[in-house]
């Protein structure tokens, strides 16, 4: 079964489950207008509750085909569209137990119904396995010859395809339900992470420079470390740090676990390496992966240029790890009402053509949108489009600033990229990879940037969304890439039977977090302290998933840069929303290579490092202005 969480993306400052915001209101007290209706989905609990059982009673439909699905097409067919309707339907269970939590993350019923459907989904998980194996099982010209034969197949074809693409890596049918079983127990070290880091793992106390005193958990590290003040800064980061350095041994423990998880997966698979076992379900190319990493360290130089930047704009005689959360440029002074930014990123996602307008503008009005924080509310922001045939929805928390509309924008791309996909395509076909996913967010920021780039001429707000925008790319493609390169390296270490220790994996993140960040040519001064940053990344638990969001913001920029360059011309808007509109009928290089950009290849990068090295030509313009 795909995982269960589809389409369900969540942006990174926002992985760490917690209540949200210092701003959070009760719930009651919002306009039902900024909040999600949930019952389009279900109308009630006790309405979910008789979806669930029938769900769970349907599971035992699939046996009947076991051992029987190379019968004939006839039979392959019934038990593909059985599969698919299950599957739609636990989806469907799943996503409304799954928001409901996250309203309120202290309600331990919902959080209970949650629960529940993930079991569900692994005794669902254990019935279908032995769907792929047993087609596998036949021979490939007899799965050609179902498909010629019957056409209703012809809606699986893309499934069938890549099935019979990793025959090599694909085990008879009893093994593939251990390995669904064995699923349950590989997950563990990702949860005994999560509960030891969010409620177990003691805090450290500090009384910050105006005496007041406060608790550097996840949140208050978050919030406290970009502090204007700098030796509160310095505070924040020793104390931090010294925790992590304090449990490393455990947290290395749980990192191992989960690595040897992902190694048994590899062997068990026939894979040369852990990255190809993940890469292959996608079919992307490890030298995707590896291209990524080898790009950015020949573009250091242009990290480094920033780095320099930025020691330039705060006024340091030397840059430190210390101030790269600090602001660089002090906050403009303008808010948006949800209205507002609803109606400007409308407008700057214009370039997408009036069809695109119009359907994000009705979800803007049916109440897609859980706009505002409020008391035990889920922290950060996602967009889910695992409904099929309802519509997706954003989890927000929106406080008015620029970054939340820019937020808005993000998960609008998600929320479009859903429902187009679901529009056009049946389910079995309408899932997408994370590898194209984040192209849709990203671009939606990229279109937001340029549009209010070209309507604001007051320096201080330019150079203010400028400096944004360059924040941004050290955090997606640089740091995203370091991490990237980290998860690889522990692999390969583990997978070559080195030690992989709490002590090894801060050995290396120290080296690579020196290496991107210029330590020994002076550009930024990185504390042995900090090579425990790793251990506070819960992304490390996700399975070489975060190169994507590096990747993703290459391809985005070089299409968004299309589309502008080309308006009023149609051509590429309409093969970036051809891409949107295939879900999974072709493997995600080949939608973005048919969209217009070619992701084996460092074209897209070099447009973003021309991108951002245009960004600092113009902060760069500005400041001399100002001297």
């Amino acid at each position: 079964m795909r995982e269960l969480t589809r389409k369900c993306c969540t942006v990174l400052a926002a992985s760490v489950m917690a209540a949200a915001s210092v701003l959070a209101a009760d719930r009651a007290d919002i306009p039902e207008k900024y909040t999600w209706n949930l019952a389009d989905i279900y109308p009630s609990v006790t309405a979910w509750s008789q979806a669930r059982a029938d769900v769970e009673k349907r599971i035992g439909d699939l046996a009947p085909f076991r051992g029987h699905l190379g019968d004939s097409g006839q039979t392959l067919l019934k038990a593909l569209r059985t599969q698919e309707s299950l599957e739609k339907e636990l989806y469907r269970v799943y996503a409304y137990a799954s928001m409901l939590s996250d309203q309120d993350t202290r309600n331990s019923e919902h959080m209970a119904m949650r629960q529940s459907v993930q079991e569900l989904a692994t005794t669902y998980g254990a019935a279908a396995s032995f769907i792929e194996p047993e087609i596998l099982s036949l021979d490939a010209d007899t799965v050609r010859g179902f498909m010629a034969a019957e056409p209703g197949l012809s809606t699986y074809k893309a499934y069938l395809d890549n099935i019979l693409r990793m025959k090599a890596h694909t085990l008879t049918p009893d093994e593939e339900q251990i390995v669904a079983r064995a699923g349950a127990v590989a997950v563990s070290p990702g949860s005994i992470y999560g509960i030891f880091t969010a409620a177990d793992m003691p805090r450290p106390e500090i009384t910050l420079s105006n005496g007041e005193k406060v608790r550097l958990d996840a949140a208050g590290y978050a919030k406290f470390r970009s502090s204007s003040n700098r030796e509160d800064r310095d505070a924040v980061f020793k104390a931090f740090w010294k925790s992590y350095d304090e449990f490393k041994r455990t947290l290395g423990m749980t990192l191992y676990s989960h690595v040897k998880a992902h190694i048994f997966n590899k062997d068990v698979r026939h894979y040369d390496s852990s990255l190809a076992a993940s890469l292959d379900a996608n079919n992307i190319p490890t030298a995707v992966y590896t291209q990524l990493i080898a790009d950015v360290h020949q573009n250091l130089p242009t990290l480094q240029r920033y780095l320099k930047l930025r020691k330039r704009m705060m006024g340091v005689d030397r840059l430190r790890y210390e101030d790269l959360y600090a602001p660089i440029v002090k906050e403009v002074d303008i808010s948006y009402t949800p209205d507002q930014a609803m109606a400007l990123v409308l407008e700057a996602v214009s370039p997408l053509g009036p069809a695109y307008g119009k359907e994000l503008k009705t979800g803007f009005e049916s109440r897609w949108i859980d706009f505002y924080p409020s008391t035990g509310k889920r922290s950060g922001a996602y967009s889910s489009g695992a409904v099929y045939d309802v519509h997706p929805y954003q989890l927000l928390n929106f406080n008015g600033r620029y970054d939340d509309v820019s937020t808005l924008a993000h998960e609008s791309g998600h929320s479009m990229h859903s429902y187009l996909s679901n529009k056009n395509q049946t389910f079995a076909n309408a899932h997408y990879a994370t590898f194209v996913a984040e192209v849709a967010s990203t671009l939606n920021e990229n279109l937001l940037f340029h549009y209010t780039m070209d309507h604001t001429k007051d320096d201080a707000t330019r150079l203010y969304i400028l400096g944004e925008h360059l924040e941004g790319y050290r955090q997606t493609l640089f740091r995203q890439t370091l991490f990237a390169e980290f998860e690889m390296r522990i692999h390969e270490m583990a997978e070559k039977g080195q030690p992989l220790t709490g002590d090894s994996m801060s050995g290396l993140y120290l080296d690579l977090l020196r290496k991107y960040y210029g330590h020994d040519e002076g550009v930024c001064t990185i504390d042995e302290l900090y090579g425990n940053e790793w251990a506070y990344i819960p992304h490390f638990y996700r399975n070489f998933y975060v190169y994507q969001y590096a990747t993703s913001l290459t391809a985005s920029t070089a299409l968004a840069n299309r589309i502008r360059s080309e308006m009023p011309a149609t051509a590429a808007r309409d093969a970036y929303l051809k891409m949107l509109s295939s879900g999974s009928t072709s493997y995600p290089v080949d939608l973005l290579k048919d969209a217009g950009v070619d992701m084996t290849t460092s074209a897209p990068f070099d447009e973003a490092i021309k991108d951002m090295n245009e960004t600092m030509d113009q902060i760069e313009a500005i400041l001399d202005k100002k001297a």
